[in-house]
């Protein structure tokens, strides 16, 4: 029987990709002292690796696919095709953001002012590429984490660090001058494997669900009953993806109407549901949406 081997991103994802991978039909069970933990599908086989080292395993075949960051594809500069963007996260479910942050009473105000300056980085290779694209000479060191230590400390003149909601930075009296990339999750495959067709059809089966189990943590469905009277007051005012579902309740001159929205509209639109006659109104989560 053929197998998948897939990996899984250590860290700050871990939890968020196995809760994903969860509501999209796979459980993946993990170990405390095992880096390939279970997984509910006898043709996966599951690893746990840093994102950072993520897109060499893929690239060199180690493993078959995986979930990592852009920001570590172009810090690797690895050749692997990325079937799919994944943006999720434990805390803002947006992309992230790498920039370059000095003190707040620091003198320098833009990227030309770093001439000759120390920078701390765990994004050495990326970082390196953008300041010798802007002929800036600096000196670049790696930071192997409490990156914003190293500025504050005087060990380094500015960093080249992730945030997502920069408060991190900010509690550490750091002033951003620049950003650099944003950065998203993304599925991404082996070359070889790509071409290989069960493993592309199983890796674009995953893809699939997925992203649909993504889409799905945005909108929920929402289901209402309708005298026959008010039916057209209720359509004019309910959004939907397509159309909304109205079908007749039995012996009765009522209906029932589903459709899928958006969940940000639904705390304005019930009230106006419930003046437009809409009765027993529910709400309800949903896994996916594809």
């Amino acid at each position: 029987m053929s197998v998948l081997k897939i990996g899984i991103p250590k860290g700050s994802l871990e939890k968020a990709t196995i809760e994903l991978f969860e509501k999209s039909g796979w459980r993946i069970k993990l170990s405390s002292r095992n880096y390939f933990p279970e997984v509910d599908d006898p043709e996966l086989a599951c690893s746990i690796c840093r994102p950072q080292e993520m897109s060499r395993y893929v690239e060199r075949g180690v493993l078959d696919c995986g979930i990592t960051g852009k920001d570590w594809i172009l810090e690797n500069e690895s050749d692997v095709v990325v079937v799919a963007d994944l943006v999720y996260s434990k805390v803002s479910k947006r992309p992230t953001r790498w920039v370059i942050a000095v003190p707040g009473d620091s003198d320098i105000k833009t990227v030309a002012d770093l001439e000759g300056k120390k920078i701390a980085t765990e994004l050495v290779n990326y970082t390196k590429k953008f300041f010798s694209d802007n002929n800036i000479n600096v000196e670049i060191s790696f930071s192997w984490g409490a990156t914003e230590a190293k500025v504050v400390s005087g060990l380094a003149d500015a960093i080249v660090e992730v945030t997502e909601t920069e408060s991190t930075i900010r509690a550490h009296g750091l002033r951003i001058i620049h950003e650099l990339m944003s950065s998203n999750t993304q599925f991404i495959v082996n070359k070889a494997a790509w071409e290989d067709p069960w493993k592309r059809e199983k890796i674009e089966n995953i893809a699939l669900l997925l992203q649909g189990a993504l889409r799905a943590d945005k909108i929920v469905g929402l289901k209402m009953n309708v005298p026959h009277e008010r039916l057209d007051d209720v359509i004019d005012i309910l959004p939907s993806m397509n159309a909304p579902t109205v079908a007749n309740l039995y012996q009765t001159d009522w209906f029932s109407v589903e459709t899928v929205i958006s969940e940000h509209e639904v705390r304005d639109l019930i009230p106006r549901l419930i003046k437009n006659g809409a009765e027993g109104i529910i709400e309800y989560s949903l896994n996916k949406v594809i």
